[in-house]
C-alpha cells in the first residue's frame, strides 16, 4: 500500500519494453538518432504544435529550470505560487539556471489568482531599476495541493501576463492527470490557453525517467539546445530517453495511465464518507489529495503496511487518537481497487 508519491510506482511494461528495444545495436549519440526524431514529432503532434521546440531531459527539476531560463533574463523575477514546486522543492535550480529570482504569490488551494498576479507584477514594476524586473509567470497543473486550474483560470492568468508583456510557463509534472481531470487536450491546456512553455512530465506517470521541455516559439529552440548542453543534461545515449517518450505518446498511453491513477484517487475520496473524522483539506480532481484523518486511523494504516506522508512528519509520536492529522495520498497508474479498499478498511478500523 504505497501512496507516498506517483514516482514510487513501477514503469509501465510498454515503456520498459521500448527501452529494451532500442538497446539492440547502435545509434548515433546526443539525440541524432531516428528514435529521438520520431519522439519529437510525436510530442509536436500531441500538442498540435508542428513547429514547437522539443527537447528531452531526465528530471522535472531541470525541465522547469531550462524552460524558465529560456523565458527569463538574469535580472527578472519569476512569478509563482508560494508553495510552487519550483520554489519549495528544486533547491533553487530555476534561479541557478536562469539567474532570475522567484517572486512569491499567495493563493488558496495552491492556485495563483489573476488579481494577485496583477498586483504582484505592478509592485515589481514600481521598484524600477532597484528591484527584479517583471519576468515569466509559472503555474502548476496539477498543483502542489492536488487542485486543478480550469481552462478558464489558465486563460485568465495568461491574459494578465500578456497584458504586461510577460510569458507563461506550465509546470506539468502531472500534466496528464490534469488533462484527464479536465477532459481537455494538451493543446487546449497550453498554447490555446496562452501558455508559452510547458514541462510535459512522464516520470510520475509510468515512465522510467523522461520529461519533455516544449517551447511553442520555435525561435527559442536553439537557446534551449545550448542551455541543456551547458547545464550538463544532454544525454549521450539519448535514445533511451526518447524511446520512453515515443511510447508514452503512442496510442494515448500517457492519458490512459493518468485516467487510471485519477480513478483510484477518486475511489479514496468517495470512501472517506465511511471514515469517521476524515475530511478533504483541498478539492481533489486528479491523482493527489491532502486529507485530514484521525491519528488512530493513521496508526492502523501504517501497521497494515501503508506508506504515505504525514504533516508534520512526526505527528504519530504523540497526541490523542481522535485528533486529525493531515496526510498526502498519491495514486499512480498501477494502483488497484483492492489496494484502495485495504487503505480505507484500515482507516475505518
Amino acid at each position: 500500500m504505497m501512496f507516498a508519491s506517483d514516482n514510487t510506482g513501477p514503469v509501465h511494461p510498454a515503456i520498459m519494453a521500448s527501452v529494451m528495444a532500442v538497446n539492440d545495436g547502435y545509434a548515433m549519440p546526443y539525440g541524432n538518432d531516428a528514435v529521438t526524431r520520431d519522439a519529437r514529432a510525436a510530442v509536436r503532434t500531441l500538442f498540435e504544435a508542428p513547429d514547437a521546440a522539443v527537447e528531452f531531459v531526465a528530471t522535472g527539476s531541470v525541465a522547469n529550470a531550462l524552460a524558465l531560463a529560456c523565458l527569463a533574463k538574469p535580472w527578472d523575477g519569476v512569478f509563482c505560487h508560494r508553495i510552487a514546486h519550483v520554489e519549495e522543492d528544486e533547491c533553487g535550480a530555476p534561479d541557478f539556471y536562469s539567474g532570475a529570482k522567484t517572486i512569491l504569490i499567495d493563493g488558496a488551494d495552491a492556485k495563483v489568482t489573476p488579481e494577485a498576479l496583477d498586483e504582484a507584477i505592478l509592485e515589481c514594476k514600481d521598484r524600477g531599476v532597484h528591484g527584479a524586473q517583471p519576468g515569466p509567470v509559472t503555474i502548476t497543473n496539477i498543483t502542489e495541493r492536488g487542485t486543478v486550474y480550469s481552462l478558464d483560470e489558465i486563460r485568465a492568468i495568461t491574459g494578465v501576463a500578456r497584458a504586461h508583456g510577460l510569458a507563461t510557463h506550465l509546470d506539468g509534472a502531472r500534466f496528464a492527470n490534469a488533462c484527464a481531470a479536465l477532459g481537455c487536450t494538451p493543446a487546449e491546456m497550453t498554447w490555446k490557453a496562452g501558455i508559452d512553455a510547458v514541462s510535459f512530465g512522464g516520470t510520475k506517470n509510468g515512465c522510467m525517467g523522461v520529461e519533455a521541455v516544449v517551447l511553442f516559439d520555435p525561435a527559442k529552440g536553439r537557446e534551449l539546445e545550448l542551455r541543456r548542453k551547458r547545464g550538463g543534461h544532454l544525454f549521450s545515449k539519448h535514445r533511451y530517453l526518447s524511446a520512453q517518450m515515443a511510447t508514452y505518446c503512442d496510442g494515448d498511453l500517457w492519458l490512459r495511465m493518468a485516467e487510471a491513477a485519477n480513478a483510484r484517487l477518486a475511489q479514496v475520496v468517495q470512501g472517506l464518507a465511511r471514515v469517521p473524522g476524515a475530511e478533504l483539506a483541498h478539492p481533489a480532481a486528479g491523482n493527489l489529495a491532502f486529507i485530514d484523518v484521525p491519528r488512530g486511523a493513521h496508526r492502523r494504516a501504517f501497521e497494515a503496511g501503508a506508506k504515505y506522508y504525514l504533516f508534520p512528519g512526526n505527528a504519530l509520536e504523540a497526541g490523542p487518537d481522535d485528533q486529525p492529522v493531515r496526510c498526502r495520498i498519491v495514486c499512480d497508474w498501477s494502483k488497484t481497487s483492492e489496494e484502495i479498499g485495504r487503505l480505507l478498511d484500515a482507516w475505518v478500523g
